[in-house]
This record gives structure tokens, sequence and C-alpha cells, in this order.
């Protein structure tokens, strides 16, 4: 039984925050993944790549599940095109950028200004406005997150070049996907599409801006992967698109349909808390300050949670 199907709670029953970890762990899966790909592909060559294979997959959803796309107004729709625009081509493809630039952890350090950014923009633009105790809760969770992430680890040190480069790049990422997000929430809170439509939409739009920007990288597309394999590579990208972009953004309008903004966002930032039990299963150490910063975030979940 598909999602829409089976998620059927009332709104004290925390669907919108429940999908939100989902998103949040997959993110966390595809994340190692595409730190990976980002090695043999250009960012927007790969944010192309995995947008092509969801959309394939978020059709054949609606054609499976009989969702039918109900009568949008023109700004709505207009809304969640711009979303994928502003948080899919250019939020996406700089926050590939960044990975390939500072290493996932400090990409993902990045990332945490996402959630104040959009907790903002939502007061400023939607008039979503929280109580003290759950921008606590937001503080809480990113000072939980960005103590695991800036933990010093060991691997390649960027460069000076690469370093400036990547946080121009991670500052773009999130303010982009801080945009995405509230423009996303505004077109959803107050019409009744479903989430399935909205990333399918947000996807479309994000993949026609992509494809005449990728003619500028054209003789990149034909370059093997160095690492794996030519089949070896489709698949992880496969793999990561269905997780980390079909079924990952399908959970994030879900949450961004049924809690706040700002929460949403917030819970969404939690990947990298995701990604110490994959790392540790690879074999990596997991520090006591890698748990300590991890039960700070979910203490941090907990309050906005408790408070909503």
């Amino acid at each position: 039984m598909l999602l829409d199907n089976y998620i059927n709670f009332s709104s004290t029953d925390f669907k919108g925050e429940l999908a939100a970890l989902g998103a949040a762990f997959l993110w966390a899966v595809s994340t190692v993944v595409y730190g990976h790909l980002g090695r043999s592909y250009a960012p927007i060559i790969l944010n192309l790549m995995k947008g092509v294979i969801a959309i394939a997959l978020l059709l054949l959803t609606i054609f499976l599940n009989g969702t039918q796309l109900p009568l949008l107004n023109i700004k709505a729709l207009g809304l969640l095109l711009l979303s994928g625009i502003i948080g899919i081509a250019l939020g996406d493809t700089a926050y590939f950028e960044t990975i390939n630039c500072l290493g996932v952890r400090r990409a993902l350090l990045m990332e945490t200004l996402a959630p104040p950014l959009v907790a903002i923009l939502a007061l400023l633009f939607l008039q979503e406005s929280l109580s003290i105790g759950a921008w606590c809760g937001i503080l809480l969770t990113i000072l939980g997150v960005a103590w695991v992430i800036t933990e010093r680890v060991p691997g390649r040190i960027a460069s000076p070049l690469n370093l400036h480069k990547g946080i121009g790049f991670g500052l773009l990422a999130a303010f982009a996907q801080a945009g995405g997000a509230v423009l996303s929430r505004a077109a959803l809170a107050n019409t009744n599409i479903s989430p399935l439509w909205a990333a399918l939409l947000r996807l479309s739009a994000g993949v026609l801006v992509l494809l005449p920007l990728t003619g500028l990288l054209r003789q990149k597309m034909s370059r093997l992967a160095k690492d794996l394999p030519s089949w070896q590579a489709w698949q992880a990208i496969i793999f990561a698109a269905f997780v980390g972009t079909y079924l990952a953004i399908w959970l994030q309008q879900t949450a961004l349909k049924f809690t706040a903004a700002g929460i949403a966002q917030t819970i969404l930032t939690t990947s990298p808390l995701f990604v110490l039990p994959i790392v540790a299963i690879l074999g990596e150490t997991v520090s006591k300050r890698a748990v300590l910063g991890v039960l700070v975030a979910i203490s941090g979940i907990a309050l906005l949670v408790g408070l909503k």
C-alpha cells in the first residue's frame, strides 16, 4: 500500500515530524553514495541524473496509485515550480559541489544553517510564528548536529581554495534549500495537492532548468567512473536517486504539508546523525562526542515535537 494511502493519522499523530525523520535517514544513506559518485560526475550532471530517475519513479507511482492532480491556482503552481528551481536545481547542485570541496561532514555542517533560515523566512512571509520553546528546540538540534559533524576525523584536508569555494557553495545551498522549503510550504499548506504530486512538480521544474545547463558540461557526461565499473556506477546512481530523491522528497513534501516549515526543516537537517551508524557499520570509530551530539539533537527534536 502506498504512502498516501496508509498515513491517515490526525495532525496530533506527528505525521509531518515522522516524515521528516524518515527523509533525514534516507538523505543520510544517499549522501554517503553521492559523496563517492561526486568524484566521477560533475554536480550538475549528477543532479540531472538523479532527478530524471526520480521523476520516472514518481510517474510510475502516480500511475499505479491513480492519484489525480487537483486543480491548482496559478499562484500555488508557480510557488511549487519556483521551489523546485531554487531548492533542487540550484540548492542540490550547490550541495553536491560543497561535498566535493569540503567532504561530507563539513558539507553537512553548512546544512545546519537551513533551519533557522527557514524559520525566519516562514515568519516573514507565511506568518508562521514559533514559540520560544520551539526556537530553543531548533537551537538545541542545530548545536547537537554541529557538535557531531565538526569533530575532527581522519580524511583529506581541504585546500584554502577549496575551503573558500566550499563555504560559498555551502551558503548558497543552505539559502536555496531554505527558500525552496518555504515556497513549497506556502503552496502545500493551503491546497489539497498531495505530497506525491508536489514532489513531481518540484523535480520536473528543477530538471527542466538543469537540461540546458548540462550542455555546457557535455564532454563530462562521457567520463567513465574512476572507482566503479560503469554498471556498478549506474546501480549506485539509481539506488541513491530512489532513496534520496524519490522517497526522501516525497517524505519532505509530506513533512512540509503537515507541520510548520521551521520544525520540518530542523528535523530534516538531522541526517548527519543517521550517518554515524552507517559509518560505524563500514568500520569507522564513533566517538563519545558523536554520541553526545546525537543525544543533544534528539533532545531538541523531542522539545520541538512536544511543543507542537
